[in-house]
């Protein structure tokens, strides 16, 4: 069955062009132009999308609030468009919650490419489907994060993240020390030919950061290594029997 992508613009153009792309990839597409609309979409019990491309600047209701109301239901994936590069910024670090980002003007191939990506990640079944079976329980000091469950703690109580978020989390926490480059964290979570500016790590390092009460100013979970990028800092826990 074909995946369903809701597409959110008021532009009636940019809904046709990206329309004509996703389909021509095999996905079936509804299109709204409003925020309201886009709510009765997204939130209704039926006939639900698998992903949301939402444009934040929309006529009616803002596209953040649009986000914030579905993330009170659901982890549906979405993948919000701005209208400039500073604007990931001032996005991420609001801690709204999406799974990626794409600045206007944009290609559409990329588009298409980055909704393959999502997908991908979350899987058939939402984000529980992006594990295998035996992926370990990646225990520390006061923080445990299961892969499988898709679960992170910070002293037994629930850090909500992102899928992009926690996908980033259990890259840097499957290598405690190792220092990744952004190009590396892109190519290992985003998984394709990042065609964007790299900063967009730093802004989802910020909001991940903000989840787990992680000072920027003096790290205990993900250092930064100015010039290169970033580490996780805490020692795996020791099991005793």
């Amino acid at each position: 069955m074909a995946r369903r992508i809701l597409v959110v613009d008021d532009e009636p153009q940019i809904r046709t062009v990206l329309r004509a792309y996703l389909e021509a990839d095999g996905f079936e597409v509804v299109e709204c132009g409003s925020g309201r609309d886009a709510l009765r979409h997204a939130t209704g019990s039926r006939g639900a999308p698998d992903l949301v491309l939402l444009d934040v600047g929309l006529p009616d209701v803002d596209g953040l609030e649009v986000l914030r109301t579905i993330r009170q239901q659901s982890q549906l994936p979405v993948i919000l468009v701005t209208a400039r590069a500073e604007e990931v910024d001032k996005l991420v670090g609001l801690g709204v919650g999406a799974d990626d980002y794409v600045t206007k003007p944009f290609s559409p191939r990329e588009v298409v490419a980055r909704v393959k990506t999502v997908l991908r990640r979350v899987g058939p079944d939402g984000p529980q489907g992006t594990a295998t079976p035996d992926d370990p329980v990646l225990r520390f000091d006061g923080l445990v994060i299961d892969p499988e469950r898709r679960e992170v703690s910070a002293g037994d109580v629930p850090v909500p993240l992102s899928t992009l978020e926690l996908d980033l989390l259990i890259a840097l926490a499957s290598s405690p020390g190792r220092v990744f480059s952004r190009a590396q964290l892109l190519e290992k979570v985003w998984g394709y030919d990042f065609y964007g500016d790299e900063r967009v790590v730093d802004v989802h390092i910020r909001s991940m950061r903000k989840a787990l009460g992680d000072d920027a100013a003096s790290p205990r979970v993900i250092g930064t290594v100015r010039g290169v990028g970033y580490k996780f800092l805490l020692d795996p826990a020791r099991v005793t029997s």
